[in-house]
């Protein structure tokens, strides 16, 4: 009964030999970086090395997939830090205070405990950030997917399909989902993969109209993906003329894969389920390329998008 207490007024008193947790965290450290250099070491002495540095074309939601493996690869870190990052911070601040006048350590002892519950809000905040990004990168890619088997179908009809297009912008850089060549013309494409949740009165929770203007969802209004889709296409006008002299005027399509669409107003723009991309890539406001200027159009997206080396 006396052994407990003692042992943890021994710690108040800071005389708990804090050079067991240094000699933790170093050993730590040096097994991680042996076992690094052995391995570095090792590799470099095989003196082996790929048959070839391939370069392949960007996968379908190429952008979500690399940001949901960056997150899984995070997210040990996140963990850990998250959980023992604030304690070890106030343990070492009390150390500080078990060593100050008792006048000032009713204070120390309150002001400890504002660092310890600051940093779990700081912390935790981080993690649930990324918990919430890696959530909506990964439905944001599986999204990509069934959009990408419905334009590969198009492929038999002489169109080349380029995915997760990397592109230049004023601001930050971004990505074409999707850009369809063929005979027909040419095509950007924009997803947005929304979940479907509880709607106003009346409003059916799978259907979502768009009026011309706005995106009309069964909670709401919004414009969601239709600025962005209008500056991706110009991007694509501008990269084509750049690089190939061509003047085409690329189609646009907001694709909501999971929904039901209905177009109150057809204009310069279609919004669809992505089972109908086929159909509208194919027929809809139809502008004809011949077959060399699809194979130089083609040439120039293959070359930006073949970048995948991982």
């Amino acid at each position: 009964m006396v052994a407990g207490p003692t042992n943890i007024a021994t710690v108040l008193q800071g005389s708990f030999p804090v050079w067991t947790i240094y000699a933790f965290v170093t050993y730590f450290i040096a097994f991680m970086l042996c076992i690094g250099g052995v391995f570095l070491w090792w590799a470099r002495h095989r003196k082996e090395r790929p048959p070839e540095q391939f370069k392949l074309l960007r996968a379908p939601g190429e952008t979500q997939r690399r940001r949901v493996q960056q997150a899984d690869e995070d997210m040990l870190f996140y963990f850990f830090v998250a959980a023992f990052g604030p304690l070890v911070v106030a343990w070492l601040f009390l150390l500080i205070v078990v060593r100050l006048p008792k006048a000032f350590a009713p204070l120390g002892a309150g002001f400890d405990m504002l660092v310890f519950f600051g940093g779990l809000l700081f912390a935790g905040t981080r993690l649930f950030r990324l918990l919430r990004r890696r959530r909506d990168d990964l439905l944001g890619y599986l999204g990509e997917r069934p959009v990408a088997e419905q334009l590969d179908l198009l492929r038999l009809e002489g169109f080349r399909v380029f995915h997760d297009v990397p592109a230049e912008g004023r601001r930050k850089n971004f990505n074409i989902d999707h850009v369809v060549v063929g005979p027909s013309g040419v095509t950007a494409i924009e997803v947005k993969t929304r979940r479907k949740k509880r709607g106003r009165p009346g409003r059916e929770e799978h259907v979502v109209r768009f009026d011309g203007q706005r995106l009309v969802w069964p909670w709401g209004e919004d414009r969601c993906g239709i600025d962005q889709l209008q500056s991706e296409t110009e991007w694509l006008r501008e990269f084509i003329h750049t690089r190939t002299g061509l003047r085409v005027n690329p189609k646009a399509i907001l694709a909501l894969p999971g929904w039901y669409v209905t177009e109150g107003v057809v204009g310069a723009f279609r919004v669809a389920n992505h089972k109908l991309l086929p159909t509208i890539v194919r027929e809809w406001n139809s502008q004809p390329i011949t077959d060399q200027q699809i194979d130089l159009i083609s040439r120039q997206l293959d070359e930006r998008c073949r970048d995948v080396e991982d």
